[in-house]
């Protein structure tokens, strides 16, 4: 059945539905029409489809383990509940021993990837997160490497003295093979100059991942939505990722992050609406082109939501995890891991076809 021939509720919405399913590009201004119309029923049909076109009724996951080496950090982001100053309760920063602790006793078989991010830790030296590295890839050479994010190389490279292009091959020597997608937040100066301004510009990040790639490292992308950025600001960070995508095609997959409050206690007028959730997963999907998938983010959004994103243009449902700390620091009311049962219960409620995945999306099992 084609789209063309659905009855659209939102008449504004008829011409980007057919640019959609004439493979055309959808400008800023497509994506204000689609952000300000309400007919979220249309916008999820037609993400589907184009979900479904790139990946079939397949979603995917993996088996994976959240590592935060230190919560100490320069930064003071105004969405951060995570970091510490150096000498606050609290604050903590894993040397060797310690970090492998932690890995081992919450590892088990299955796990294919660490995602390790922290603070940007000022009080130790760039060898601190090399180190972080190599000691990981020694103990669990199986296991892929998927660490820091574009803001973090720009902190390494201040914090040694060396460009990041230099960064990155030093920490690929340790075992790095893809950076995580954090530290964009909103790829806008006014944005960043208020809510993040001692962390790397919108220039330095995209530098960063337009250098990874250059070596030959595939990364990932997340955009930080529902605090002070516009919807025009929203729509310009896709779109800047996008046209580095079309220069690179070194991204994996884009990954929307509802911003959560500092507490857990905070009423649902602080939190974004799942309105809002649904349209920007719907959007981003209809947005980046150039990109396979669209992750949904249970952490942030609570697994029903997810599970309806499935049908409104995301392709990946994340991870098991093992323990989320950052969202879980700030305000995050979902769970801080998921079972690999639970993702496929999940991902086949939705009524789609579960498949377990590597970190660069080849396929382990499908369900």
């Amino acid at each position: 059945m084609s789209l063309l021939t659905v009855d659209v509720q939102d008449k504004t919405l008829a011409p980007i539905v057919e640019k959609v399913m004439n493979g055309e590009r959808l400008t800023l201004e497509d994506g204000l029409v689609l952000y300000q119309s309400n007919d979220v029923y249309s916008m999820a049909l037609l993400a589907n489809w184009v979900s479904e076109k790139k990946n079939g009724d397949k979603v995917y996951f993996v088996q994976n383990m959240y590592i935060n080496p230190t919560n100490v950090c320069e930064a003071n982001c105004r969405f951060c509940g995570f970091r510490r100053d150096q000498d606050q309760e609290g604050a903590y920063t894993m040397g060797k021993d310690e970090l492998l602790h932690y890995v081992d006793t919450r590892f088990y078989e299955g796990i294919r990837e660490f995602h390790i991010v922290g603070g940007h830790n000022q009080h130790v030296s760039f060898d601190y997160y090399v180190d972080t590295l190599r000691t990981l890839k020694k103990a669990y050479p199986d296991v892929t490497l998927k660490a820091y994010t574009g803001a973090e190389i720009e902190f390494f490279s201040r914090l040694a003295g060396i460009s990041m292009k230099e960064v990155l091959q030093e920490l690929m020597k340790a075992g790095l093979e893809s950076l995580t997608g954090g530290g964009a937040e909103i790829l806008t100066e006014r944005y960043r100059l208020k809510m993040s301004p001692e962390k790397a510009s919108t220039d330095d990040w995209l530098l960063a991942h337009r250098t990874a790639h250059e070596l030959g490292l595939k990364t990932h992308c997340t955009m930080l939505y529902g605090s002070i950025e516009t919807l025009e600001e929203r729509l310009i960070h896709m779109m800047r990722i996008r046209e580095l995508q079309d220069e690179t095609n070194g991204y994996l997959v884009f990954i929307p992050l509802a911003v959560q409050p500092k507490k857990a206690s905070a009423g649902i007028r602080r939190r974004t609406s799942a309105m809002d959730d649904m349209k920007t997963i719907a959007i981003s999907r209809l947005m980046m082109d150039n990109f396979n998938h669209i992750k949904t983010y249970f952490i942030n959004v609570g697994t029903q939501l997810s599970q309806l994103s499935l049908r409104a243009g995301a392709s990946d449902a994340h991870g098991t995890l093992v323990e989320e700390r950052i969202s879980h620091s700030a305000g995050a009311l979902s769970e801080q891991s998921l079972t690999k049962e639970d993702l496929i219960w999940l991902i086949e409620g939705a009524g789609k076809k579960a498949v377990e995945r590597d970190t660069f999306y080849n396929i382990i099992k499908e369900y």
